[in-house]
């Protein structure tokens, strides 16, 4: 099943200019359907906004048809390999970078081989984790969030509820901004406040190889990078 791919690359230039080629790609796909998407899509928008190099494409692959729900980690990496490798994706390997992004909290209990998935990933391509979710990096969106609710609490981010899930960061960020992270498209806005997650993300734990039982996002960083990025064309 193919996917959809959302840019804004070079959009609608007109009949006299001229359509030119990115220097390179970097292509998401999420673990999520919903957040992840409202939220990346935002951040594409924005892409001028925040300084991203002309000649650098930051691109959203959404699942689509019964890949859509997609979600295991080593199952979106293996998705990921084989949509790099169809010709109508136009994934150039020399140049273009895959991020995969998902969640590290299954991995806190339920499941081995962490390491080996996130060393398979960074022999080609970037690895985005937040532990214990997505929310984790929506909340460092917003100003003070990680002395309001992160500083001292962070072991409560990693307790499970009586359903066995991981929801305080979700039930922090309702709190916070009065939306379900899940299913209210509107988190996207929050991608304007990138900058302010990239500092607070500082504060956080920023690497992925040691995630357990640790408070962890390294997407703001990746993010960071993309930004600072100038291509070297000689």
């Amino acid at each position: 099943m193919p996917v959809h791919s959302y840019s804004n690359w070079n959009s609608r230039p007109s009949d006299r200019e001229e359509r030119i080629e990115p220097y390179r790609k970097y292509i998401f796909i999420c673990e999520g359907a919903n957040t992840e998407t409202a939220y990346f899509r935002k951040l594409i928008d924005l892409r001028k906004t925040l300084g991203i190099h002309p000649l650098i494409d930051i691109r959203l692959w959404e699942k689509t048809g019964g890949d859509r729900n997609l979600s295991f980690p080593k199952n979106l990496a293996i998705f990921a390999e084989t949509q790099k490798s169809l010709p109508e994706n136009g994934f150039d390997p020399e140049r273009d970078k895959m991020v995969i992004v998902f969640d590290g909290d299954i991995f806190e209990e339920k499941v081995s081989g962490y390491e080996e998935l996130i060393a398979s990933i960074e022999e080609t391509d970037i690895a985005a984790v937040t532990n214990p979710g997505f929310e984790l990096f929506l909340i460092l969106h917003i100003s003070g969030s990680f002395e309001q609710c992160i500083r001292n609490r962070e072991a409560d981010f990693l307790k499970r509820d009586d359903a066995g899930k991981y929801s305080y960061a979700a039930t922090v960020f309702r709190k916070l901004t009065g939306m379900n992270a899940k299913k209210n498209p509107a988190v996207g806005e929050l991608a304007a406040n990138i900058h302010v997650a990239i500092a607070q993300e500082k504060r956080i734990n920023q690497d992925i190889h040691r995630i357990r039982g640790i408070v962890s996002s390294n997407i703001g960083k990746i993010i960071e990078d993309i930004i600072a990025e100038r291509p070297d064309l000689d």
